[in-house]
């Protein structure tokens, strides 16, 4: 499982001219999974990123997570982050999970970030627009 975190003064997802997922102040995650993935491992992720403390505090250090400044998480899935480029330039997508597994994963990666925050989304599969002013610019890499 990979999670692009991305920290996002607003972020907006786009399908058939229609706004799925929007939000101000909060992060904007792409999200991708591959074979073995479970339930533990989107846990673990799950607290990780809401406790990553990359939210300036009154010092203008980033001392603060997303739940302490009460920001909300727009979730996209990716699978193109396990794109794999070493045998020449067209991407093999061979090490993404499957659409049937991958959607399920992600619904309960998203019931789970949802215990915690609002979490807004895109349409799994669907063609997206995304649209985001990245902050910092912060830019993680989380993998499990």
């Amino acid at each position: 499982m990979r999670v692009v975190v991305q920290k996002a003064k607003n972020a907006n997802c786009v399908v058939d001219n229609k706004v799925t997922g929007s939000i101000d102040n909060g992060l904007m995650l792409l999200v991708g999974f591959t074979k073995g993935d479970s339930l533990k491992e989107i846990e673990y992720l799950c607290k990780k990123i809401i406790n990553l403390r990359i939210f300036e505090d009154e010092s203008g250090i980033m001392n603060k997570s997303i739940l302490d400044v009460g920001g909300k998480i727009l979730s996209i899935s990716q699978f193109t982050l396990y794109a794999d480029t070493h045998k020449g330039n067209r991407p093999s997508y061979v090490n993404a999970l499957n659409s049937t597994e991958a959607t399920k994963l992600y619904d309960l990666f998203n019931q789970e970030l949802s215990k915690y925050i609002k979490v807004e989304t895109g349409i799994f599969g669907a063609d997206m627009n995304i649209t985001f002013t990245n902050v910092g610019p912060t830019t993680i890499l989380l993998e499990r």
